[in-house]
């Protein structure tokens, strides 16, 4: 009766110990990929404001007239975030992130959704 009960106290320990370093295994992987997303998402953030940046100076560098829509998204990787121009320079923060880079000058402000850029007078207007 003994080993009976010996047996099952022993499974019970390694049964303990395996369930324990796979939650481990678990939570390293999760981990792992929470961290890979949340590098995407700055990558992402980064490239919105760059793309941002980029349709203000061709706008600058273009001849009166110039006209374009954009598109802005809504989220990031499903995560809200804000975008604004202040005093020349874009800003894209949300949770964890915080992206900027300096403009050419602009009149007007970004928004979530289409944008519209264009050059009248030699001033780039957006929106």
């Amino acid at each position: 009766m003994k080993t009976k009960a010996q047996g099952a106290i022993e499974f019970l320990v390694l049964f303990g110990a395996v369930m324990f370093f796979f939650v481990a295994f678990l939570l390293v992987i999760q981990m792992n990929i929470q961290e890979k997303n949340f590098e995407r998402a700055k990558v992402l953030a980064q490239d919105l404001a760059l793309s941002v940046q980029n349709e203000i100076s061709l706008a600058s560098e273009s001849s009166e007239g110039y006209y374009r829509e954009f598109f802005v998204p809504e989220t990031i990787l499903g995560n809200s975030y804000e975008i604004e121009i202040l005093e020349n320079r874009i800003y894209v923060h949300g949770d964890r992130i915080g992206i900027s880079y300096k403009l050419f000058p602009v009149n007007g402000d970004i928004q979530k959704g289409i944008n519209l850029i264009k050059k009248e007078n030699g001033t780039v207007y957006l929106n």
